[in-house]
């Protein structure tokens, strides 16, 4: 299969869709395997808190060295490489009987979890700044739908064939499969590829990782905002997480079966929302280098307005309560889509997954903090209080974040376009 049969690109994002649905599925499960794995090793709420920050804060610290490495070096070896240590710190997690173990295992998972940035900026090589969004909302798909299985492996099929352990047995070997099919499957791309300015050209330069191109990242007024923005929007995200569930069970009234018929369709309708948001970017785009950030920005305030009024529904509401949670469902995702879209709209295809990395290391940062300050809370109110405070005022922050970047968007796009053309006349 050739890099230039034009029917190649769709084989990766194939691939890739698969490497990030299991890697989800074997990355998210935890969550829903939490009574068994607490009843094994005689955990409280506190070792479990802990074992699930150990693999964050790995994922937080590592960001910024995938990011560095896959501007150095090929990208389809180093997600193959992430991969194979998706599987086998996965089987390892199986494999271990003591708490300690389990901890420090754990932990180990979270170095693939920081692998993102090369997989998607390999796929920018592949499609340009019009495709990007639907493409990267193609891939996001992935990460609801990821959850919504493993939400079954855990919940199902684990008690069927011998518990946690067995499952992820099945899923780390599925991330070694994976590791095999991506060394020998997927070709590196020139970096700047697809950018519109080379596309007639036969042969491509080699642009290099630079300090100096990386230091510009920082120059750029609209990663500022795109910084801030992802510091403030993985709040929503990981209450809606660690304690939606929760909430659901303890203060709306609902029994699991109740849970899996009312979130399952919002789990799908919002893996549907990320790419409707892609596609809604790339049009708007299209007509306007402003394009992204508005539908970007109309996301999270539609979302914000919905979540509201499905918390404030009545208990008895069920059916309103339902629709509202499905409407938030559909504009929760179309802020993250366009976000990585734009970041590769203003950086220089060398650095690009250096740009993404910091942006997620700043998510994760947030991450860290959310369910510290959503549990005390709760526990000062009431989880519904929790919730409604920390997605309103975050997504709030989120919209004003996001009207500066308006204001900033045009002059960092013309100015990666403006290079881009130099260089091509320098070829």
């Amino acid at each position: 299969m050739s890099k230039e049969n034009p029917k190649y690109r769709w084989f990766v994002v194939v691939v890739f869709f698969f490497f990030m649905l299991l890697h989800q599925t074997d990355k998210l499960m935890i969550g829903s395997l939490q009574v068994q794995i607490s009843n094994e090793f005689g955990l409280d709420n506190k070792k479990w808190g802990l074992i699930n920050s150990g693999a964050l804060l790995v994922a937080t610290l590592l960001y910024p060295v995938w990011g560095y490495l896959y501007d150095r070096y090929a990208r389809a070896r180093l997600i193959s490489l992430a991969s194979f240590i998706w599987g086998a710190t996965t089987w390892m997690n199986a494999i271990v009987h003591t708490f300690g173990g389990f901890l420090f295992t754990r932990a180990s998972t979270g170095i693939d979890d920081s692998s993102y940035p090369g997989l998607y900026t390999l796929i920018a090589d592949y499609f340009g700044p019009n495709l990007r969004g639907k493409v990267f909302g193609i891939l996001q798909l992935a990460q609801p739908l990821g959850y919504l299985i493993g939400m079954i492996l855990a919940l199902m099929v684990a008690p069927l064939i011998g518990g946690w352990r067995s499952v992820f047995y099945i899923t780390g070997s599925l991330g070694l499969i994976l590791a095999v099919i991506i060394f020998f499957g997927v070709k590196e791309m020139p970096r700047g590829q697809a950018e519109p300015e080379f596309e007639s050209m036969t042969e491509m330069q080699t642009f290099k990782f630079s300090w100096t191109e990386a230091k510009e990242i920082f120059k750029k007024k609209t990663m500022w905002f795109i910084f801030l923005q992802g510091f403030a929007g993985v709040f929503p995200w990981n209450v809606i997480t660690f304690f939606f569930f929760g909430y659901l069970e303890k203060e709306r009234g609902y029994d699991g079966n109740g849970i899996l018929m009312t979130m399952a369709p919002v789990i799908l309708i919002l893996a549907a929302g990320y790419f409707v948001g892609g596609a809604l970017g790339d049009m708007a785009f299209k007509r306007n280098n402003k394009g992204r950030i508005i539908v970007a920005s109309a996301g999270v305030l539609l979302g914000a307005i919905f979540m509201y009024l499905a918390l404030t529904t009545p208990i008895e509401a069920k059916s309103q309560f339902f629709i509202f949670m499905c409407l938030t469902a559909i504009f929760m995702p179309i802020s993250s889509v366009n976000v990585v879209a734009t970041v590769y709209d203003v950086t220089a295809p060398e650095v690009r997954s250096t740009a993404q990395a910091v942006e997620y290391f700043i998510e994760n940062a947030g991450a860290i903090s959310a369910p510290i300050i959503t549990g005390l809370i709760a526990d000062a109110f009431d989880l519904k209080t929790a919730i409604l405070l920390i997605c309103t005022v975050a997504w709030g922050l989120c919209f004003f974040f996001y009207l500066g970047a308006i204001f900033t968007i045009d002059e960092d796009t013309k100015h990666l376009r403006a290079q881009m053309a130099a260089r091509a006349k320098s070829m």
